[in-house]
């Protein structure tokens, strides 16, 4: 496990928690009535996170090298294409 960092700023945060907190809370709506979009939306922000993962773009905690804005940004590029279309 890689060591908390030691001053503010260090990029070393893992936002995959947030991430997936937000797919469920995104199912959750979509199981009580919000619609199906809530649902599909869940599921893709859930395959994002997957993807981005499969790469190799993680937080050094979890075994990538990525920090925590490029981690993010890893499952952000892989919505945009979805909210696009």
């Amino acid at each position: 496990m890689a060591p908390l960092p030691t001053s503010p700023g260090a990029a070393l945060a893992n936002p995959t928690a947030s991430l997936l907190s937000a797919a469920m809370l995104l199912e959750w709506l979509g199981a009580r009535g919000a619609g199906a979009r809530f649902a599909d939306a869940a599921a893709e922000l859930a395959e994002a996170v997957d993807g981005a993962f499969a790469d190799g773009r993680s937080t050094p905690d979890i075994g990538g090298s990525a920090g925590t804005v490029a981690a993010a940004a890893a499952v952000a590029e892989r919505l945009r294409p979805a909210a696009s279309g």
